[in-house]
């Protein structure tokens, strides 16, 4: 990859750049925090003309190496006012990787009204009309363009919430399927919707295969790699059988499942929405438990969710998406859970945040607690439509929070709280705290260690060890997510050795490098330093690591557990 193309939407010009060389080892989210801390000021207002949107695949993307399909989008966010990576599976990482694009950024801000549609190929990028597109969602954008296109296209978009520059809006991914992926979390739809790109396309005819400075050596490398995700019990068993909604009757059991907007740490109807329901209904329906958000994926964590017809309902159906809507607003009935997940990916919302949001207007009573049509009417009608409610609701957890008076809004930074209750498990809230982004489980996944003792043990209800804990997964997170690798290599790089190793030498052997484990880990020290350090500059202090204060004085049955970290426990965290 040895191209940068830059857009600037304010001029109407594109541009190829040559890499920088402090740039030339970087990738994925190394390269998007880099460049928007180098590139975008920190106090700059996130819808306006100063903010820039990246795309980068990772080092690895688009190689033979399996699970390496990872696209990192990067920009301030207008939810949280942080810097922000997020990271989708999809067809456009690979494309990119092969025409040897190492990023796109797009600058600047449209003077007329209109909207527009990036079209990319081994030339450049130009920049077309879209006004036919706009207003439109996005199955019938992606429709609408393979038709045109033909169905291998590579397609980003943003639905009728981004247009509208809306702080949950994503930008969508098309997949192998023409299914939809998201860079979900942060409300990078709404940057793109602000300069007035309704998608892009990526046509990578005649881009060759990405080149590998030592192929034997990488051959090796990768079936080391790729026996160690299939033999490892969580990336070999139980995603590939339950998906990530796996996790439903573990986290009911540990009583860290935040039901009926974190009130309590388990749900009574947890079997209804549970992986292995969910499991058995896809078989008894003809669906698919096994689907790869992108080319290369042998974990297979995605699914196909049909309903009693047999007719495509969702895909991709994850744990956190499930969590929020069935435990967390209370929804008991699998398949409106799934048809909000299908809203969702149409209008371009996150689906995390979404869920979030949706329990908060049940607190605010908006919506009775539980009606999974109500939430099915509210997503289309009124966030997928804009009205006056739509957009209170749309623009996240917290503007619902602060537009009801609300007091127990699970926010932090502005971003709604996953599915993992920081009380009862305690690294996670570690991580919520202290991420440069916001509440983001992926960020430090400490569910692994204190939850499914991969990695080793520490106990979720005790405070000792939290700290580091998230910290090191942090670290770690942020090398992977420069890899283009999904996050979920993590279980066998944590229980294997000869996995780690072997993800080292792929980068090795792809770029004639000879880094070692440790020139990893200052790999993502660095990153995080970078992105802490733009938040500094946008005016975060310590003060801003903090959990909502009523998870201080609620205790969370079954365990009555509290969030107990002193001031001083938490700001431990930046001592690296």
């Amino acid at each position: 990859m040895n191209k940068i193309f830059r857009i600037n939407m304010s001029d109407m010009t594109s541009k190829v750049e040559s890499v920088p060389a402090e740039w030339a080892g970087l990738g994925g989210r190394g390269l998007t925090s880099t460049i928007v801390a180098a590139e975008v000021p920190p106090r700059c207002h996130p819808l306006g003309p100063n903010n820039k949107l990246v795309f980068a695949p990772g080092l690895l993307t688009g190689t033979p190496a399996a699970q390496s399909g990872r696209l990192s989008a990067g920009a301030k966010s207008p939810l949280t006012g942080t810097i922000k990576e997020s990271n989708a599976g999809g067809t456009a990482a690979q494309q990119l990787a092969r025409m040897g694009i190492k990023a796109i950024v797009i600058e600047g801000m449209p003077s007329e009204d209109k909207w527009y549609r990036l079209h990319v190929t081994l030339d450049g990028i130009s920049i077309e009309p879209a006004d036919e597109l706009v207003g439109k969602q996005n199955f019938a954008v992606m429709d609408q363009l393979m038709d045109k296109f033909g169905p291998k296209i590579g397609i980003l978009t943003i639905g009728v919430p981004g247009e509208l520059r809306m702080c949950a809006a994503n930008i969508s991914v098309k997949d192998p399927d023409q299914k939809i992926r998201s860079h979900g979390r942060g409300g990078l739809g709404a940057v793109m919707g602000s300069k007035k790109i309704k998608c892009i396309t990526i046509d990578d005819s005649g881009g060759g295969k990405v080149p590998i400075a030592d192929p034997d050596k990488f051959r090796t490398a990768a079936k080391i790699f790729a026996k160690s995700l299939l033999d490892h019990p969580v990336s070999g068993e139980g995603l590939p059988t339950y998906g990530t909604n796996i996790l439903i009757n573990i986290l009911n059991e540990a009583g860290g499942l935040p039901t009926k907007n974190f009130r309590y740490g388990q749900c009574e109807h947890h079997e209804k929405i549970s992986g292995e329901t969910m499991h058995e209904t896809i078989v008894a329906r003809g669906g698919k438990h096994k689907h790869g958000c992108h080319a290369g994926c042998i974990i297979q964590c995605s699914q196909v969710y049909v309903d009693e017809a047999g007719i495509y309902v969702t895909s991709g159906f994850e744990y956190e998406t499930i969590w929020g809507l069935g435990a967390n607003a209370m929804i008991e009935n699998l398949d409106d859970i799934a048809k909000c997940d299908n809203i969702m990916d149409d209008i371009g919302i996150d689906s995390i945040e979404g869920a979030v949001l949706l329990a908060t207007a049940m607190e605010a009573g908006v919506i009775p607690w539980g009606d999974g049509k109500e939430c099915l009417r509210v997503l289309r009608d009124e966030i997928g439509k804009g009205t006056p409610l739509g957009r209170i609701l749309g623009n996240g957890t917290a503007s619902v929070g602060k537009a009801y008076g609300l007091v127990r809004v699970p926010v932090v930074k502005g971003q709604g709280i996953p599915a993992y209750d920081p009380r009862s498990v305690k690294g996670i809230g570690v991580t919520y705290a202290t991420s440069t982004m916001g509440a983001d489980h992926t960020a430090g996944y400490t569910i692994a260690t204190n939850i499914l003792k991969v990695g080793g043990y520490i106990d979720p209800l005790k405070k000792e060890g939290q700290v580091e804990l998230s910290r090191n997964l942090q670290i770690a997170t942020a090398a992977v997510d420069s890899t283009g690798m999904c996050v979920f290599i993590a279980f066998p790089a944590l229980d294997i050795p000869e996995s780690f190793t072997a993800l080292i030498d792929l980068i090795n052997a792809a770029y004639g490098l000879s880094l070692t484990a440790d020139d990893v880990t200052e790999l993502g020290k660095k990153i995080l330093k970078i992105e802490h350090d733009f938040n500094k500059g946008a005016g975060f202090t310590n003060q801003d690591d903090r959990l909502p204060e009523f998870f201080t004085y609620e205790p969370i049955p079954p365990h009555n557990a509290v969030w107990d970290f002193t001031d001083e426990e938490i700001d431990e965290f930046w001592n690296f």
